[in-house]
């Protein structure tokens, strides 16, 4: 039997040592893993190669991290991008998701947190028994197989964690869920408090699906969290 290819990844990170440890890492951890240390080099490999995930450092010789991400996004490559960055401000981190990042880890880390987000980036959709593959939420729809949203005659382009997040709040139309819920079930890891990755993500959201819309689909429930339904 035929060994299914392993994951590729792509490392663009300037500092020898986080190199080493966590290209080592991401190998044991069974990826095909290519590294470099210079933004220009790192936009050709990506320009270059299939990689099901790029862990990104934003302070790179060459070319900034942003300008790099931003390069791939203008080119219509949709892949997976975690930034590692040692910048922890809001600011930052809005500006990183906003140029098309999937997911944002604040230097220094622990591995486990590191291999467990890139997991959830390069992770397959698993055949669902279910036959239901559009989501209907009032005139929201969204098409699990074709991964594009509509609102009534409205295209809604998506990134890929804005995909997941409306999935799931549609999945659970009507429910309070709180900040926790979407932490763990969207980005399947621990939430941390110190962070407001989903506020930001939900507000993103917000902006795609309900402006411009009298009746509004993503609800604030003060103390507790967010509600998504047509009411």
């Amino acid at each position: 039997m035929l060994q299914a290819a392993a994951m590729k990844v792509l490392l663009i990170e300037d500092s020898k040592l986080l190199q080493r440890s966590v290209g080592t890492a991401l190998k044991k951890a069974g990826y095909a893993v290519d590294v470099t240390g210079d933004g220009k080099e790192g936009l050709w490999y990506a320009e270059s190669n299939p990689y099901d995930a790029i862990i990104l450092d934003l302070m790179l010789p060459g070319m900034d991290g942003l300008t790099l991400l931003h390069r791939l996004r203008t080119q219509g490559k949709n892949t997976h991008v975690l930034i590692l960055t040692a910048k922890d401000t809001v600011a930052d981190r809005v500006r990183g998701l906003q140029s098309g990042a999937d997911d944002y880890l604040v230097k220094p880390f622990e591995f486990r947190e590191l291999l467990a987000r890139v997991k959830v980036l390069v992770r397959k959709p698993e055949q669902l028994a279910e036959t239901v593959n559009v989501l209907v939420v009032g005139d929201l729809e969204l098409d699990l197989e074709k991964k594009v949203a509509h609102r009534g005659n409205t295209y809604i382009e998506l990134t890929a964690k804005e995909f997941s997040l409306l999935e799931y709040f549609m999945r659970n139309s009507g429910r309070v869920l709180s900040r926790i819920d979407i932490a763990e079930k969207v980005w399947d890891i621990k939430f941390d408090f110190g962070t407001n990755v989903v506020d930001v993500y939900v507000n993103f959201l917000r902006k795609k699906i309900d402006k411009g819309h009298d009746k509004k689909m993503i609800h604030t429930r003060v103390g507790f969290g967010y509600v998504f339904g047509d009411f």
